[in-house]
């Protein structure tokens, strides 16, 4: 098994690393992740594509966020709520939306990321971590 394919002791979350508004998003999980949780990594690095082979989905899925904990993976707006459970203050309480089915949740989702780029902007290359932050992101 390579170090890619162990089960993670943390859960993963893959992001667009030239989206905005994804980037952003990255920042307000680590200042609401008061116990160090997560772990990051842009879904163009070597490591995020290598998660993309491996739980058997497209290369080129840039559109979604993905989150890996504990060996399942979570897309779209299960991501976002399974990432808002584990976080501080009242986000937890968003988890009450788990109740609507996922396709009215990813709809409004789909909408978000399609227009992501247009709305929020798009970076000419991936995130880079400072220093301070370099531990909690996955190449």
């Amino acid at each position: 098994m390579g170090t890619f394919d162990q089960i993670a002791p943390k859960p993963i979350i893959l992001f667009d690393g030239l989206c905005n508004l994804c980037s952003s998003s990255v920042q307000f999980v680590i200042k609401r992740d008061a116990k160090d949780y997560f772990r990051f990594a842009s879904l163009q690095s070597s490591f995020g594509q290598h998660q993309l082979q491996r739980f058997g989905l497209p290369i080129n899925l840039i559109y979604s966020i993905i989150l890996i904990k504990d060996g399942v993976v979570y897309q779209k707006s299960s991501a976002a709520l399974e990432i808002a459970k584990s976080l501080n203050g009242l986000w937890p309480a968003f988890y009450i939306f788990i109740i609507v089915p996922p396709f009215i949740r990813d709809w409004v989702y789909d909408i978000i990321s399609k227009n992501r780029y247009v709305w929020f902007g798009k970076k000419d290359s991936c995130m880079i971590p400072t220093v301070a932050l370099k531990s909690k992101f996955l190449d």
